[in-house]
């Protein structure tokens, strides 16, 4: 056993990397009294400093590392069982409480690559390449930019192996509808509501896609503003790996985060079409709005 740190009033970061790694490899997960004495800290105290620095409570937190053992799991078990167990859950019944959440499908479903759904896709031409947008019945799965069809295609399909794909193209689709008025919305540089989606990610992934629709239009905020954000000042590597995993271009403006000395740091579809996005957001944001004709009102 680690010697407790002598200095708790210290930022503990070789204490809470201690904990965080105990929480990824060790089953069962240890409890938080365990980890604290372990340490040197009172609970109350390396809950609040883990939650700061990695943006999930300790529980939360191993959770997360069971899920995201049992995607890897579930792809090379021999049954979804064997997966559940080896992920260090205690029941099917547990993981199938919360696979929404923190799969996105149910597992069985995620071992057989999405069989069984249907998914509806169409392609644009966008200033910023050409656009792929899917959606199940549930809401949008994938907005992703690229130079053609085929590899936004190709990669579709290599998200989903064994889901249904199909193209619709007439842009009246239940499904894509609303999806695509937000991106012509966007294209436009005006307000319109937010599409229901059907994405797969953690709570804290979620906490910071959530918290990236709401930065303006026309402005860009730092990885570590963004963790602040979310409640986890310390959280900024986290947080980059958060935007990173996004998989809704535009429709969650991940490449309105830049690094803290002003340059664009990474995003996944380019660092070019990310300052290329940026720009007409800021020309848009800062054009004055157009004006419309009032409605004359009818005499009685």
């Amino acid at each position: 056993m680690p010697a407790p740190i002598s200095n708790p009033s210290a930022l503990p970061d070789d204490a809470l990397e201690r904990v965080r790694r105990a929480l990824e490899t060790e089953e069962p997960t240890p409890p938080l009294a365990t980890l604290a004495a372990t340490v040197g800290l009172s609970r109350a105290h390396l809950a609040r400093a883990f939650r700061q620095r990695y943006g999930l409570p300790p529980a939360a937190y191993a959770r997360a590392q069971r899920f995201r053992r049992l995607r890897a799991g579930l792809a090379r078990a021999d049954s979804v069982s064997a997966a559940v167990a080896d992920a260090g859950f205690g029941s099917d019944s547990r993981v199938y409480e919360r696979s929404d959440a923190l799969l996105g499908m149910s597992p069985a479903r995620w071992r057989q690559g999405g069989a069984g759904i249907a998914i509806r896709y169409t392609t644009l031409e966008t200033p910023y390449g050409r656009v792929l947008v899917a959606a199940t019945a549930r809401g949008l799965c994938a907005v992703e930019i690229g130079d053609d069809d085929t590899a936004l295609i190709a990669d579709l399909g290599a998200a989903f192996p064994r889901a249904m794909l199909s193209r619709e193209d007439d842009g009246r689709d239940a499904w894509l509808a609303p999806a695509l008025l937000r991106i012509a919305g966007e294209l436009a540089g005006s307000e319109t509501p937010a599409p229901a989606v059907d994405i797969t990610g953690t709570a804290f992934q979620w906490r910071v896609w959530q918290a990236l629709t709401r930065i303006p239009r026309g402005t860009t905020v730092s990885y570590a503003a963004l963790a602040a954000m979310v409640g986890a000042p310390k959280a900024a590597r986290a947080v980059g790996s958060a935007c990173g995993s996004n998989r809704l271009a535009l429709v969650v403006p991940c490449h309105r985060v830049i690094r803290e000395d002003g340059s664009l740091g990474g995003w996944r579809w380019g660092l070019e079409r990310k300052r290329v996005v940026l720009e007409a957001e800021r020309a848009t944001a800062s054009a004055p709005p157009v004006a419309r004709p009032s409605r004359a009102r009818r005499g009685r």
